[in-house]
């Protein structure tokens, strides 16, 4: 049996973009926060990066896939070039008011199960930033660290919470 990964676990807006209050629908609205250093840091301790994030807004039409595909490539992009990659970005397309129940909406915790069972992960050893408490309930779900955070608040200021 090989040993297993760890991972942090991050949501999308509010952790790694500027919270708009609704769903970003265009790469125009879609600004980065800077959390480069501690996501490095966190790289550097052996973490996998993993996204994790609900994208309802997919079921309502109110942007495409490729709109997502964008902005997922410039998040890429602009950590790329602080020395920091993630390993996947998972996100859960449907909103139940349009596609009924899934299993991948948070607080469901579909998503991070994926990202376990693809990544060989000791979920006891990784952790979820969110900031929301349905992020928080998913890792929990999942058996992952929930770690709680003020939307746009730096992640500089947990890193002591993450061993």
């Amino acid at each position: 049996m090989s040993a297993k990964n760890k991972a942090v676990f991050l949501d999308r807006d509010g952790v790694l973009n500027q919270e708009m209050g609704d769903y970003v629908r265009r790469m125009e609205d879609f600004h980065i926060l800077d959390n480069f250093e501690a996501l490095k840091t966190l790289q550097d301790k052996g973490y996998l990066l993993i996204v994790a994030t609900n994208q309802g807004g997919l079921a309502k039409g109110w942007y495409t896939e490729d709109e997502l595909a964008k902005m997922h490539g410039e998040l890429r992009k602009q950590y790329h070039a602080h020395g920091v990659e993630f390993t996947d970005m998972f996100y859960c397309p449907h909103h139940p008011d349009f596609t009924g129940e899934c299993d991948c909406r948070k607080p469901k915790p579909g998503l991070l199960l994926r990202g376990i069972e693809k990544y060989n992960l000791d979920p006891t050893q990784s952790y979820f930033i969110g900031d929301r408490e349905r992020d928080v309930e998913a890792g929990t779900a999942a058996g992952v660290n929930g770690i709680l955070i003020n939307s746009d608040q730096p992640i500089s200021t947990i890193l002591d919470l993450i061993k």
